[in-house]
């Protein structure tokens, strides 16, 4: 009897052993796979900030070095910051827009978020699924008539033919103004009601409890909606285009291509390079700062529709 129970428990080791180590290889190849995935991703800025720091005439050698060698130099960013190309300049343009339309963004999309999860009126749910269809309309089908506005309205080559629009919430540069909407409302669907009863029976009206009561609660998503707009617009690159004209009011993405033809060298790729790297700190360390808001918000977004 007892050299049953024996076999029996050394056969249940066996299994117990082989599913820890089933498991702990499954582990293995997840984290294996997730590095690969990871490597991918940050193989072109590697490369980037490798090349801006090597010397011009191997800046593009092939097979691609990936890490600065003992040749390491900063003759790139030497010759980007002295030459006539205002960088300094592009790089003020760029922030103040973004800032600017990052603040009206989030501002009008937090507050129709909120109107569309906790208040009533007539059609909400049919203008929110309008809104949403809306998320289906390419920019490039609106240009036109957004351009022909600012021109009748003598804001074309001015900073507020990009701000103006951004500021409604209706439009931002390179991502519909709806996001925001949407982000914002089904994180405050997940709210308990009880918060906004016990709100009116204090007679709190509805902007009061909007301020003291919702408000507070949305700081992470409105921290990670933040760091989103202001990315997208430090990046965009089709409007500043399409609406700024004047070199001094360029942004960065649309600044940088003046170091080549017609204002700059053309050759001079590896001060291309090292202007890019320059203009991707910030939104990479403002990323790296909330990237945890980032997966938190969209997360809530998805818990309650």
């Amino acid at each position: 009897m007892s050299d049953v129970v024996l076999q029996a428990a050394g056969r249940a080791a066996s299994r117990s052993r082989w599913k820890i180590l089933l498991r702990r290889s499954a582990n293995w190849l997840i984290y294996g796979v997730l590095g690969l995935g990871a490597l991918l991703m940050v193989a072109p800025f590697l490369w980037m900030f490798t090349t801006s720091l090597r010397p011009m005439r191997e800046a593009f050698s092939l097979p691609p070095r990936w890490l600065p060698g003992l040749d390491a130099t900063v003759e790139s960013y030497q010759r980007l910051l002295s030459s006539t190309v205002p960088m300094g300049k592009f790089f003020l343009n760029s922030l103040t827009i973004s800032a600017t339309v990052t603040l009206g963004y989030v501002a009008t999309t937090t507050i129709a978020g909120y109107a569309f999860a906790r208040l009533r009126f007539p059609f909400k749910n049919a203008i929110f699924a309008i809104l949403l269809l809306s998320m289906m309309v390419p920019l490039q089908t609106t240009v036109v008539p957004l351009f022909l506005l600012m021109r009748w309205l003598g804001l074309v080559d001015t900073q507020w033919a990009i701000t103006l629009p951004g500021l409604t919430g209706a439009f931002a540069p390179g991502m519909s103004g709806v996001f925001g909407i949407f982000l914002m409302r089904q994180f405050f669907l997940t709210l308990p009601t009880d918060l906004f009863e016990a709100s009116r029976i204090d007679g709190a009206g509805q902007f009061r409890t909007f301020w003291s009561v919702a408000l507070p609660l949305a700081k992470a998503q409105i921290a990670a909606l933040s760091v989103i707009i202001f990315t997208v617009t430090w990046n965009d690159y089709f409007m500043p285009l399409i609406f700024l004209n004047s070199i001094d009011k360029m942004t960065l993405p649309v600044g940088i291509m003046s170091l080549r033809e017609p204002v700059g060298n053309s050759s001079a790729m590896s001060e291309v390079i090292a202007a890019v790297a320059l203009s991707v700190l910030p939104v990479l360390v403002a990323f790296l700062v909330a990237q945890r808001w980032i997966v938190d918000s969209f997360i809530r977004a998805g818990v309650k529709g």
